[in-house]
């Protein structure tokens, strides 16, 4: 049963922060690809 906990937990910690992240790259863009290259 932990096992499974720990999975969805980082799943879901996962999934908000590439929501997160999706959601600033809308914002300042030009930001994010400074911190790509």
């Amino acid at each position: 049963m932990a096992k499974e906990m720990m999975e969805f937990t980082k799943n879901n910690i996962l999934s908000q922060a590439a929501q997160s992240m999706l959601a600033q790259s809308n914002q300042m863009p030009q930001g994010v690809l400074q911190l790509l290259r």
